[in-house]
């Protein structure tokens, strides 16, 4: 396969989605411009610290316990890009609604050597669709 010059750094740099690569600890080691925007913290700030910087309190043990599974055991219980949803948490302490991918890093001899992660803020449409349901429930209990 050819892989035209640049067409790597463009996406990694690229200032819409957000890409996060973490180590097999989960310490953050790509925040991208995308990342910067969605959840406030500058590839500086972000950089070397743990993904606990944007999950929720509330969800971290649920978070590390698959983590630590998917890094020891090379599997992860969501397929070759499985689209998932969850809360995240931004600089400011907002949470929002992320929908992201994730793909395991490996070394060359095949071990686990983090993750990299492609998200996409999509509150908006996540709290549409809450209100909608909202506005179809009471039109049902009129009816």
């Amino acid at each position: 396969m050819n892989i035209p010059p640049g067409l790597g750094e463009a996406l990694l740099h690229s200032a819409s989605d957000a890409i996060i690569a973490t180590d097999r600890d989960g310490r953050i080691t790509f925040w991208n411009p995308g990342a910067e925007r969605i959840f406030g913290f500058t590839a500086a700030e972000a950089t070397g610290r743990s993904l606990d910087l944007i999950i929720p309190e509330n969800l971290r043990a649920r978070h590390w316990a698959g983590f630590r599974h998917t890094i020891e055991t090379g599997t992860s219980r969501y397929g070759h890009g499985d689209l998932l949803s969850v809360p995240g948490l931004t600089k400011d302490g907002r949470r929002i609604s992320v929908e992201f991918t994730i793909v395991l890093l490996r070394s060359e001899a095949q071990e686990v050597a983090g993750t990299v992660a492609v998200m996409r803020d999509v509150t908006k449409r996540f709290e549409e669709v809450r209100e909608l349901q909202r506005r179809l429930a009471e039109a049902g209990g009129r009816s």
